[in-house]
């Protein structure tokens, strides 16, 4: 719920700025989503690969801030270029 807010929130304002900026409504509502979908993978996914990698008995604490940012990373370029 947190990421989804603070997509939306993030996401507004970025959004608003691309508007006036660029003058292009298509590309501040692609920002935007871009924005959401990525907090929203973070989000996921910051819970969910340090619980996986645990399972794995791969310690999270060394292996999961690598793996975390590589999805996020990957995550925020499919979404900003995918849209």
């Amino acid at each position: 719920r947190v990421a989804l807010i603070n997509g939306v929130l993030i996401g507004g304002i970025v959004g608003v700025i691309a508007l006036v900026w660029f003058r292009s409504p298509l590309l501040s509502l692609v920002i935007a989503m871009a924005l959401v979908i990525n907090f929203c993978a973070a989000a996921s996914a910051g819970v969910l690969l340090p619980l996986l990698l645990k399972r794995m008995n791969i310690d999270p604490a060394v292996a999961g801030t690598v793996v975390v940012t590589a999805v996020t990373d990957v995550m925020g370029f499919f979404c900003f270029l995918g849209l």
